[in-house]
């Protein structure tokens, strides 16, 4: 009896326990981290973890008045906006220079919305209010002056309807569009076309246009309010709001936040894939502005007779601020990188591979000691740096090295060749010797022409990569270097070939290989990096032929062999610690 007692008990125990753990799992709120169910088609979960939003620098472009800031958008202050641009005025009735450093300060303090463009006048108004203010699907008013019209639903979308809602102080945005037949007491023969990017929080922003309703519909919105718990069907975006899983990655600002396009294997609908695994809608697509991180949306390829197209798209900005912010951009500073002036050709291998031309590799340096042979390789990235391998170089190399620029050939001296001494070097204060981690360190030349910053006609800078999705594995990049060729020959020329990023470097070096390191190869190993090459650049082309270095040449096992990649380090993961040395003006082609 005793032990059918217990027996009952310890049934009934475990039947509390499943209840309880059952209980709570119903009511615990969907995290980025729960299985994406009907999403896995589309979404790269790995990605979606890192909770990527529209102010995520690693996957989009900072807007002009942003800055770029350990992979987040940061508010810039007004004054380090351009000084150029056209006047604008705030709701509060405040007047600025121009665009950019109003949206600066509405950073600081978001009440000072846009408002009108030109000085501020007191008769200039400009309302929003939803209409009736009982029901939960509304009707979108605007008084411009005197005047009050609704919004047609002809154009009418999730940009224009998140707009509507952040104007209206709903922070995340919209949670629908409808569309509907007004009051007939209301005056509704006509009605404002709204037109928004979707990143704009002010109605006044974007582009309104007055035209007759006819008998078409007027546009409604429901404002999202009150976070709720994502149901299995739905994705659940960083800024708690909740949309259906088929509404993800096509293009569309679903989410408000941009969350919803930042993750994606591939893209729905007219929708464009960029390389970084973003999607982008297709009227981005050859409008003079780079939305893809490496340019591909802009290629001379894609926009081979859409002329017409681009006319359009700038028309219908004319009444916007898109157009403006668009024009601030042509007046922030960008640096001129990456662009060799040589044509560049395709050459077999680096080991037992041809020897580069003149202009070929403008941005490959020697490092070398008195009395030696090239010692490592380097890379020419702006002003007096250079980049290399930690494993290249000491801190007492500074009196003990030079930095050679234009060499091709060892054993000829050309009048190309210049020698810089060196200022300083700083090695990454977590470099680990035995490992390789944080292989990575910058040089200071001297500069012996003044005012000319250690720049000379036979030199151009690589550009460095701030994002790490810039490239991805199975893209094509550039090694070069003066290494060891086949049966370990010395080479005295500079060589160079292409290799293939690869994504299974953990699995073929396992302990040996950290985070900051990236595989390049090819599976036969008839190119690779060896010996002498380290320090050296492997360089990645965006689709507009811009050469960035994503890898330094680091360590290897048997150069040339098949499934043995050579290991670099990768330069993207290091761009917060390489501006902070150079500064970010030096190395930021974007984003300043």
């Amino acid at each position: 009896m005793r032990l059918f007692t217990a027996l009952l008990f310890i049934l009934y125990s475990l039947l509390c326990a499943y209840a309880i753990k059952a209980k709570s799992r119903s009511r615990k709120k969907p995290t980025r981290e729960a299985p994406l169910g009907q999403q896995e088609n589309y979404l790269i979960e790995e990605c979606v973890r890192n909770s990527y939003t529209v102010n995520s620098c690693s996957k989009v472009f900072c807007q002009p008045w942003q800055k770029c800031v350990d992979g987040a958008c940061l508010c810039k202050l007004p004054y380090q906006c351009p000084r150029n641009g056209t006047s604008v005025c705030t709701a509060e009735g405040r007047t600025f220079r121009n665009y950019c450093q109003l949206k600066s300060y509405e950073c600081q303090r978001p009440k000072s919305k846009f408002r009108s463009r030109g000085s501020c006048k007191l008769q200039d108004n400009f309302e929003v209010s939803l209409k009736p203010e009982n029901a939960s699907e509304r009707f979108i008013e605007v008084k411009v002056n005197s005047q009050k019209k609704f919004i047609c639903g002809h154009g009418w979308g999730m940009n224009e309807a998140n707009v509507v809602c952040r104007h209206l102080r709903f922070l995340e945005g919209a949670d629908r569009i409808e569309l509907g037949h007004p009051n007939d007491a209301w005056d509704s023969s006509e009605c404002l076309k709204a037109t928004c990017r979707g990143i704009e929080t002010s109605l006044a922003e974007c582009s309104l246009a007055r035209t007759s309703r006819g008998d078409s519909k007027l546009a409604k919105v429901v404002c999202h309010t009150t976070p709720r718990e994502c149901s299995s069907s739905e994705f659940h975006c960083v800024n708690s709001k909740c949309i259906p899983s088929d509404k993800t990655c096509d293009g569309i600002n679903d989410c408000g936040d941009l969350s919803d396009e930042l993750c994606c294997k591939a893209c729905r609908g007219e929708s464009f894939h960029c390389n970084s695994d973003v999607c982008i809608p297709k009227e981005y697509l050859c409008n003079k502005e780079m939305d893809c991180l490496t340019g591909e949306d802009e290629t001379r390829q894609l926009c081979a007779g859409r002329g017409g197209e681009r006319q359009r798209a700038e028309e219908t900005e004319e009444e916007s601020m898109d157009a403006e912010r668009r024009k601030i951009k042509t007046f922030l500073p960008q640096i001129h990188c990456g662009i060799p002036s040589h044509t560049v050709t395709r050459r077999k291998r680096i080991i037992g591979g041809h020897p580069a031309r003149e202009g070929e590799i403008p941005w490959q340096v020697a490092i070398i000691r008195p009395g030696s042979h090239v010692t490592c390789g380097g890379i020419y990235i702006g002003g007096c740096w250079i980049l290399t391998a930690a494993h290249c170089v000491r801190e007492s190399d500074v009196r003990a090295s030079v930095i050679w620029t234009g060499l091709l050939n060892m054993l000829i001296w050309s009048h190309r060749i210049e020698t810089f001494s060196l200022k300083r070097v700083i090695i990454h204060e977590d470099y680990n010797p035995q490992t390789y981690e944080n292989d990575i360190a910058l040089l200071e030349m001297n500069d012996k022409y003044p005012r000319q910053m250690c720049s000379r006609p036979n030199t151009v800078a690589a550009c460095i990569p701030w994002s790490p999705y810039m490239f991805r594995a199975g893209h094509q990049c550039k090694v070069s270097g003066w290494g060891r060729a086949e049966g370990n020959q010395r080479q005295f020329t500079l060589q160079w070939g292409y290799v293939n990023l690869m994504s299974n470097c953990s699995e073929i070096y396992k302990d040996r290989y950290f985070k900051g390191m990236e595989c390049a190869g090819t599976y036969d190993g008839s190119v690779d990096s060896c010996a002498g090459d380290s320090g050296g650049p492997l360089v990645c082309f965006d689709s507009n032929n811009v050469a960035y270095v994503w890898g330094i040449v680091g360590f290897r096992e048997r150069c040339g062999e098949a499934e043995h990649p050579g290991v670099y380090t990768k330069v993207a993961d290091y761009f917060e610690w390489i501006s902070r040395h150079t500064g970010k003006a030096a190395v930021s082609r974007f984003n300043v």
